[in-house]
């Protein structure tokens, strides 16, 4: 439970340090935070086109708004992995100077770099819920919510410290970043339910834990459903991944002074 305690003990540092850097993210650009606005949304518009007007893409039972928020419902807690995936992979290499300081230790970097790159999820979320509710789509289960932005930063946090720990040694590893994000979105069922997929491509689903995260958000946001299996199996994913990910990264910090 070191790494829980861990977190815990600098919770204040490490939310003033995630705010500075959302603030730095921003600052000099002529729309400053209105950019965490503006990125899902475009992401969104992008997705809509493509998958309404190109593929010509029509769920029985869903007017074509009614698709768009679905796309959201799963491309909302995509993009908030997706940016932190890009930033925390190389987030020790980007810290050279913070290895061997004891007043904000470096396990903490990765954490830091999650945080901030959260906001996206977060603002995405405030737009989609008041027009559901606006539309009179208010469900018990939303309530769920919280549990599982807390369930997905868990799994996010464990797995940047295993990848941002290897790519001190590897850093081969923070150039396919952005081919494993391409890969994940083409993989990750942010744009089509679970019916579309076909029976025979679903085993190819089961090892992706993006798969579980986006379906149990578009259950409990749009669906009104709470998956207790899938729920299940994502818990114990991130609890893994999270601890795992500690045990590598405490095992491993003590050598990243001789390859930085």
């Amino acid at each position: 439970m070191k790494a829980a305690f861990e977190l815990w003990k600098y919770r204040r540092t490490l939310f003033a340090t995630a705010w500075s850097d959302i603030r730095g993210k921003y600052r000099g650009t002529f729309l400053g935070m209105g950019w965490s606005i503006l990125y899902p949304i475009v992401f969104l518009i992008l997705y809509a086109v493509v998958y309404l007007f190109i593929f010509k893409i029509r769920l029985p039972n869903y007017t074509p708004f009614e698709y768009i928020l679905l796309i959201f419902s799963g491309l909302i807690p995509f993009l908030g992995f997706s940016e932190s995936l890009s930033t925390g992979v190389g987030s020790v290499l980007a810290n050279r100077g913070l290895i061997r300081n004891t007043m904000f230790p470096i396990e903490l970097v990765p954490v830091k770099a999650v945080l901030a790159s959260s906001v996206t999820m977060i603002v995405g979320l405030s737009i989609l819920l008041p027009i559901l509710w606006l539309r009179g789509t208010i469900l018990p289960s939303q309530a769920l919510i919280p549990l599982l932005l807390v369930l997905q930063l868990v799994f996010t946090i464990g797995l940047i410290w295993l990848l941002s720990a290897l790519n001190v040694f590897f850093q081969d590893i923070g150039q396919m970043t952005g081919v494993m994000i391409l890969f994940l979105m083409l993989v990750s069922p942010i744009a089509y339910t679970q019916d579309m997929i076909p029976a025979a491509l679903m085993p190819l689903m089961y090892p992706n834990p993006l798969f579980y995260m986006i379906m149990l958000y578009r259950d409990t946001i749009i669906l009104g459903e709470i998956p207790l299996d899938l729920l299940g199996i994502f818990t114990l994913i991130s609890l893994t991944t999270f601890f795992s990910g500690y045990y590598v990264f405490n095992r491993l910090k003590s050598l990243f002074a001789d390859y930085v």
